[in-house]
């Protein structure tokens, strides 16, 4: 028994697109009222929508690199406050004020730390909570942008297979053409 080697899959539901081995038989069974100029502007909107999908996926990684980074800093501080934790004293940082200002805060240890959650919702955390909330976005995030980039890969496969199709279709027709005129030719 032997095991078939598993075709990659997109997390996403990009839908996979079939490669025409056979351009006569397809163009037979598509029927004589279909059109070469039919099946290359299908090709051509299934090319289109494979870009709509990469320029989705494209921005979903984009704000996914800059999530991570931004999850990793908070993660350290938060890290950071559980060692100060107990501990006597001030605590002095620098802090992101806006794009690239940065301001100086000393504070006392605490147990507790705020989160931007987003849609300007700040919530309170103890340092445990906010450490184990910042550790699992963190790797969803990352298991994320895994999935996106092998979705991007996927995507890249199924513009080369329509892109491949859309050619052989148009060289068939080229040669059906030339096969008729030849045959028009000799009568």
């Amino acid at each position: 028994m032997t095991e078939e080697k598993k075709k990659p899959q997109s997390y996403a539901g990009i839908p996979e697109a079939q490669f025409l081995e056979d351009v006569d038989s397809f163009m037979k069974e598509q029927g004589p009222e279909v059109t070469v100029e039919m099946i290359l502007k299908r090709l051509e909107e299934q090319h289109q929508k494979y870009k709509f999908m990469e320029l989705n996926l494209m921005s979903r990684r984009k704000r996914l690199k800059s999530q991570i980074p931004d999850i990793e800093g908070s993660l350290k501080i938060v890290k950071q406050m559980q060692e100060q934790k107990g501990k006597e004293g001030v605590i002095s940082s620098h802090f992101l004020l806006s794009d690239q200002v940065y301001a100086k805060a000393e504070s006392t240890p605490s147990d507790t730390v705020c989160l931007w959650l987003g849609a300007n919702v700040m919530l309170e955390y103890s340092l445990d909570d906010a450490n184990k909330l910042l550790s699992d976005n963190l790797s969803n995030a990352s298991k994320n942008l895994g999935q996106v980039e092998h979705d991007l890969d996927f995507l890249r496969d199924q513009f080369t297979t329509v892109e491949v199709n859309m050619a052989r279709v148009y060289n068939w027709d080229v040669k059906k053409r030339q096969a008729a005129k030849a045959a028009s030719a000799t009568l």
